[in-house]
């Protein structure tokens, strides 16, 4: 029992030691207050300080440096009238992978219940947030299989993929027009983006 009490105060004195001295490395500034001639009332004065100093981050910065790296700067799907679009024109089959940073969907092969033997499948990937004809490029994949379920894949002629392509477009013109006409219905006497 001796020895249980030795090591609870001995792990609390331990732990309690280590605590100030990592407290103290922190520039010994943890103890004492700010000297108050020494700090501007303004704030922000002292947030820009601050950060020049490297003691904080603005969201707004840390974005522009993802995208400066490469990593992309991306707009919540949600607003993307072409992610929406194509989401929605293709919302009869099921997905395999949707991936908004990515930039791509993949739908799971799907067949309609008059020829089991054939299904499709559907991959979209943008290239622009743009609505135009060149910022998404579509590939459909037919697979024909026979009685002793051996497939064949091939790649679609461009009837469907034109198809798709138009129909996504149109939809997303729709949509862009509406968010268009919600934000000057928000915002009156704005001009928002593109007219």
């Amino acid at each position: 029992m001796k020895n249980y009490l030795f090591l609870k105060r001995f792990g609390g004195l331990t732990f309690l030691m280590i605590l100030l001295i990592f407290l103290n490395s922190c520039g010994g500034n943890f103890f004492r207050g700010a000297d108050a001639r020494k700090v501007d009332p303004d704030p922000r004065v002292r947030v820009q300080k601050n950060l020049e100093e490297g003691k904080g981050f603005r969201l707004n910065d840390a974005i522009k440096k993802g995208a400066g790296r490469g990593g992309g700067n991306f707009e919540f799907a949600s607003s993307n009238e072409l992610w929406r679009a194509s989401l929605d024109i293709i919302e009869f089959m099921p997905l395999t992978s949707a991936n908004y940073s990515g930039g791509i969907i993949i739908t799971d092969w799907y067949t309609n219940n008059t020829n089991p033997n054939e299904t499709i499948k559907i991959t979209i990937r943008f290239l622009s947030n743009e609505i135009r004809s060149d910022a998404i490029d579509i590939n459909v994949f037919y697979k024909k299989c026979d009685a002793n379920y051996k497939c064949v894949v091939q790649k679609d002629n461009e009837n469907i993929v034109s198809e798709l392509r138009r129909e996504i477009l149109k939809k997303a013109t729709i949509y862009q027009k509406q968010t268009k006409a919600k934000n000057k219905s928000y915002y009156p006497g704005v001009k928002m983006g593109k007219d």
